[in-house]
């Protein structure tokens, strides 16, 4: 009798395991490029009173496209939109690019990060898919329009992670030949001194932050493309 009722138990403790119901899967946190959701409700609450017009060119980027502010003299007779939010990864800019560059419907894209996100550890491979991914974004929405990725500067501050800015810098422009509608644009090698090493003079205090003539390489390298591209 005393077996039976233990044969009972283990069957139904058997039971028991067998329908107990799986764990509950791990809900997806969201995107830590939500930090960023001040900067973005700001430039929508600009544009709801500014009327962008269709055709204009979107800088977006980084903390080195947040502070070209000498856009209007670099780029004359070209409607730019400063869109770049300190800080921030290639992903950041994929994250918002339904918000901050295909509403305004832009003829070209002038895209500029990455040093960030090699700071943070990202590899280069890592830098190029995001950009691929920003790519595949905006494409979807934009088909005809022409992006831009301007090479990750050498900052003197950031000076040992330069073999990893060139690989990364390599991955994009082999990834920029391969796709329509995508170019390279090489900033790095004019901020080189010929030790190879940054130029300190083109950089503000900090190291990391150019100055205007900085700011005027970049200028010389993008407004040719921007010519062509327009």
């Amino acid at each position: 009798m005393i077996r039976i009722l233990l044969i009972a138990c283990l069957a139904l403790l058997g039971a028991c395991v067998w329908h107990t119901p799986a764990p509950d899967a791990p809900v997806a946190l969201p995107s830590d490029s939500v930090r960023w959701e001040p900067d973005i409700a700001a430039f929508e609450q600009a544009d709801s009173v500014v009327r962008r017009r269709p055709g204009g060119v979107v800088f977006v980027g980084s903390s080195s496209i947040r502070l070209w502010d000498s856009m209007a003299d670099d780029f004359p007779g070209v409607a730019t939109i400063n869109r770049g939010f300190g800080g921030s990864r290639v992903r950041d800019s994929t994250y918002y690019a339904d918000r901050i560059v295909t509403p305004y419907s832009p003829s070209a894209i002038v895209f500029y990060a990455g040093d960030n996100d090699l700071f943070e550890g990202r590899t280069p491979t890592q830098v190029r898919d995001d950009f691929a991914a920003f790519v595949r974004k905006v494409h979807d929405r934009l088909p005809k329009a022409r992006i831009a990725f301007v090479s990750i500067k050498p900052s003197p501050s950031r000076a040992t992670l330069l073999p990893q800015i060139r690989e990364a810098n390599a991955l994009v422009r082999e990834f920029a030949q391969q796709t329509d509608g995508v170019d390279y644009l090489d900033i790095f090698l004019p901020m080189l001194d010929a030790q190879g090493q940054p130029r300190e003079e083109l950089f503000v205090a900090d190291r990391l932050h150019m100055n205007a003539s900085g700011y005027a390489i970049w200028a010389g390298v993008v407004r040719p493309w921007l010519a062509a591209a327009q």
